[in-house]
């Protein structure tokens, strides 16, 4: 997401460089760039032409240092105001004292509110809140459905919906039932339609009458740009909004909802939804944007995910078998498989500073090589992986055949193997990392698996 926006911001900046100093000239043409770029993320034209009015007020007025690169001063102050525009402070669902809390999801049809109630109850599952997921979608019983599917599939607490009764009744229901069965929150969804129309405001009005949410979030498709603005508007214009979502935010995103929809509404970002995955959801923190959008990165959300889905015991005990030189293939495809838990290599990649510029076909070859060496590895025998001196032309070759591979491939695996044991031996030390890559992820930006 957002790729191409950082690029051209990226390109704006590297003209500034080496021009000694920032001055009302390089500081117009500059903006003038940045205004172009900013309009073909789809930003809203109102937002960016204040944005740019504030960043070239500031820039103009702050001091010069001397040998302080103007790239650098601008990006500084383009980077200050991003984070203003986008809301400043992250702005999580607030819970309710008194269990239930309740939350209202309203949208339209296909912004992906539906997969949203389910990533929704799973984050709240994470932190040890029991949440229930209910619907009043009677008008599509292929979204109940797939509330179901998506419920049972991640062990979350469903109720079903009888589609005979009106969303009202239906939501009174689900309320009373979260009540008596002591869930700490109740996540509801409403119907929506391909437009905004007043037969859909009217049922979204007459089910928060009904349950009297604690909070109302709107979920928006990110990729419909300035329509989304619109959306926006409308929905909290009719219905009162605490909170938005942006959703598809890894497909083809420009970013200009996220850019916009804060400034137009004054309604906080709360989660972007980043895949189909029902994992795939991050809280939404301004600065951590901003520095995306910069190139900069987002290391503190690769460190939560980190923290959230990697075993740390695991990674310690398969520290101290690299140290002791005592690492087996076993070790090796396991510690692949967590890595793998954090997502794609193309997901972590972008969450590294300057990992945006990795072009997307050396990430698949990355993904490509994973595979392949995890096909590799459990074509061998436990005897094998644990001791893979003993491989000989014939293993290798019955070893190649069943993973699909090559004896090169084969090959190629067993020097990175021993690479990496032998570094571990030279590297001996409590405050020295050790390297952890397989065959095809070095040289890609620096990025390395490390212990």
């Amino acid at each position: 997401m957002f790729d191409s926006l950082t690029r051209r911001l990226e390109g704006i900046f590297q003209k500034l460089r080496g021009q000694g100093k920032l001055t009302p000239e390089n500081i117009k043409e500059g903006l003038r760039e940045i205004r172009r770029a900013l309009l073909e993320a789809d930003v809203h034209v109102a937002v960016a032409k204040d944005f740019l009015t504030k960043v070239e007020a500031r820039a103009i007025g702050r001091e010069v240092l001397e040998g302080v690169d103007p790239s650098a001063m601008l990006a500084q102050v383009v980077y200050e105001e991003l984070v203003t525009i986008l809301g400043t402070t992250a702005t999580p669902i607030a819970l309710s004292p008194r269990a239930p809390t309740v939350v209202l999801l309203v949208g339209l049809q296909g912004s992906g509110k539906t997969t949203f109630a389910a990533k929704l109850a799973r984050w709240f599952k994470e932190k040890n809140k029991r949440a229930l997921l209910a619907s009043a979608d009677v008008h599509r019983p292929a979204a109940l459905e797939q509330l179901r599917v998506l419920a049972e599939g991640n062990d979350l607490a469903f109720r079903p919906t009888d589609v005979t009764q009106e969303p009202a009744a239906i939501a009174k229901g689900a309320l009373a039932e979260a009540i008596d069965r002591g869930f700490d929150v109740l996540i509801f969804d409403t119907a929506g339609r391909l437009t905004i129309d007043e037969a859909m405001m009217a049922e979204a009005k007459a089910v928060k009458v009904a349950l009297k949410p604690h909070q109302v979030v709107l979920v928006v498709d990110g990729m419909t740009g300035q329509d989304a603005v619109k959306t926006g508007e409308a929905f909290d214009k009719e219905l009162g909004v605490d909170g938005i979502v942006l959703t598809k935010m890894d497909g083809d995103a420009r970013g200009g909802a996220a850019l916009s929809l804060r400034h137009v509404t004054g309604r906080p970002i709360m989660f972007l939804s980043t895949g189909e995955k029902v994992d795939a959801l991050e809280s939404f923190h301004p600065d951590r944007l901003a520095s995306r959008l910069l190139g900069m990165g987002d290391v503190l959300t690769l460190v939560e995910k980190a923290q959230g889905k990697l075993d740390l015991e695991r990674a310690m005990e398969l520290e101290n078998k690299l140290r002791k030189s005592d690492l087996t293939l076993d070790d090796f495809l396991a510690q692949m498989r967590e890595i793998k838990k954090l997502g794609s290599l193309g997901e972590i990649l972008k969450l590294l500073p300057g990992g945006h510029k990795i072009d997307s076909k050396m990430s698949d070859q990355g993904e490509s090589e994973l595979k392949r060496v995890e096909a590799i590895i459990l074509a061998m025998t436990p005897h094998e992986r644990r001791r893979p001196q003993v491989l000989d032309a014939s293993r290798k070759r019955r070893i190649a055949a069943g993973s699909g591979t090559q004896v090169q491939n084969v090959n190629k695996l067993l020097r990175d193997f021993d690479q990496v044991r032998t570094l571990a031996r030279r590297m001996k030390g409590p405050k020295k990392k050790l390297p952890f890559a397989p065959s095809g992820m070095r040289g890609m930006g620096g990025f390395r698996f490390g212990g």
